[in-house]
């Protein structure tokens, strides 16, 4: 199981916390020296089951600096990964990587039904 993180997220750590209260051992990425490829996102997103947009860290400095709200709807998929590749800090995070899913973003229920807890 992969951990993807940035450890000053604030919701990251309450994730990392709560894999750990419950003894769930995974493998610890930072998102920031260690960005999530392309590849990585395209295979990532359909097992989400949500769509290439939640990947978005829309709350993000970045995002609202290059004013994506307004660009993303106009991009194409590769458009749309390329740039998720290309910084770690517009990437939501954290990222939860199972064997047949995938978890973004840290909503306890949904991770606690999808690890059967």
């Amino acid at each position: 199981m992969l951990f993807v993180e940035y450890p000053k997220c604030t919701t990251c750590k309450k994730a990392k916390k709560f894999l750990d209260d419950h003894n769930i051992k995974y493998t610890d990425r930072d998102i920031k020296s260690e960005n999530p490829t392309a590849e990585e996102i395209a295979a990532w997103y359909p097992q989400s089951g949500k769509d290439l947009k939640a990947f978005f860290n829309t709350s993000g400095l970045i995002y609202r600096e290059q004013q994506l709200k307004d660009k993303l709807p106009g991009l194409s998929e590769e458009e749309k990964l390329a740039l998720l590749a290309s910084n770690g800090m517009l990437v939501k995070r954290p990222i939860l990587v199972l064997e047949d899913k995938v978890l973004v973003g840290f909503k306890e229920k949904e991770w606690i039904e999808a690890l059967n807890l």
